[in-house]
């Protein structure tokens, strides 16, 4: 998060913008040594697949207003933060953090 002082982008910073496909978004995470955070489950198959990206956030909340997304991140940000240090995959849902490797 920005406001936590981790330098970000959104696929909408992309080239392609929102039109960016996985591989890319893992190609210039790669490249930039970022962190994927999604929703999107082709993330981990890639991963498990290919080894990268190094680091993935995956995202199991389901439909979630922005709001409750943001409170649930600022709740568990120190700790997300503690297990990516770690970890190269976290999953967060609305009641728990899991860590897969």
């Amino acid at each position: 998060m920005k406001s936590r002082g981790h330098d970000v982008i959104h696929t909408r910073d992309l080239p392609r913008k929102n039109l960016s496909d996985y591989v890319e978004i893992i190609e210039i995470a790669v490249q930039q040594e970022r962190i994927v955070l999604s929703k999107d489950g082709d993330f981990f198959n890639y991963l498990v697949l290919k080894g990268i990206p190094p680091k993935l956030l995956m995202l199991t909340t389901g439909n979630i207003v922005n709001k409750d997304l943001l409170a649930l991140f600022q709740l568990n940000f120190d700790h997300l933060e503690d297990l990516l240090q770690q970890y190269s995959v976290v999953e967060m849902n609305n009641t728990e953090i899991l860590v897969h490797y």
